[in-house]
C-alpha cells in the first residue's frame, strides 16, 4: 500500500519539477536589459521553403552585454535573416553589414521593466497553477486508493508539504528574475 502511496507522490512531484522547469525557461526569454542569444530563439528563418529555427542557420553570439551578432552559414540568407528578426516583434533594429547582422539590444526603459515584471509575474502565476493541479492530481489518485483514513489524511499532508516546497520556490525565483529586471 505505501509504494502505490509513494509512487503518486513521486508522480507529483515530477509535475511540480516540471513547471518549475517550464518557468526557468520562460524567464530565460524575459529579457533584463542584457543580451542573451536566447533572446532570438523564436525567430525562425524561411530556409529553402521551410520554416527553420535561427539557431540552425546561423551562428549567435554576445561580444558585449548590449550587442547580439548573427553569423549565418550561407552570406544568401543575410537578408532572409534580417527580414525574419524585424518580423519578430522583438523590437529589435538589426544592422546587416554584408557578412553578419549586428543587434543592439537597447536599455529598457522604466515602463518596458514594469511591463517585463507583469510579464514575469505572470508566467510564475501559470507555474503556481501546474504546481496546484499536480497536488489536486495526487490528492484524486490519493483518494482512490483503498486505505485508511489516518494514511490518506498523512498522505495528503504529504502533498500538501510538496505543494508548499514547489510554490516557495516559485517565489523565489520570481523575486529573484524581478530583481534582475529592475536593476538599472
Amino acid at each position: 500500500m505505501n509504494e502505490e502511496i509513494q509512487m503518486i507522490l513521486d508522480m507529483a512531484e515530477e509535475q511540480m519539477t516540471a513547471s518549475i522547469t517550464h518557468l526557468e525557461k520562460a524567464f530565460i526569454k524575459i529579457r533584463a536589459g542584457k543580451a542573451n542569444p536566447v533572446m532570438l530563439s523564436s525567430v525562425t528563418v524561411d530556409y529553402y521553403g521551410a520554416q527553420t529555427p535561427l539557431s540552425q542557420v546561423a551562428n549567435v553570439n554576445t561580444p558585449d552585454a548590449r550587442t547580439l551578432v548573427v553569423q549565418p552559414w550561407e552570406k544568401n540568407l543575410l537578408g532572409e535573416i534580417e527580414k525574419s528578426i524585424i518580423n519578430s516583434n522583438l523590437g529589435f533594429n538589426p544592422m546587416n553589414n554584408g557578412d553578419i547582422i549586428i543587434i543592439n539590444v537597447p536599455p529598457l526603459t522604466e515602463e518596458r521593466r514594469r511591463d517585463l515584471a507583469k510579464q514575469a509575474k505572470a508566467e510564475s502565476e501559470d507555474a503556481k497553477i501546474g504546481v496546484r493541479s499536480a497536488r489536486q492530481e495526487a490528492n484524486k489518485e490519493l483518494k482512490k486508493l483503498e486505505i485508511s483514513e489516518d494514511l490518506l489524511k498523512n498522505a495528503e499532508s504529504d502533498v500538501q508539504d510538496l505543494t508548499d516546497k514547489f510554490i516557495a520556490k516559485v517565489e523565489s525565483a520570481l523575486s529573484v528574475k524581478e530583481a534582475e529586471i529592475m536593476k538599472v
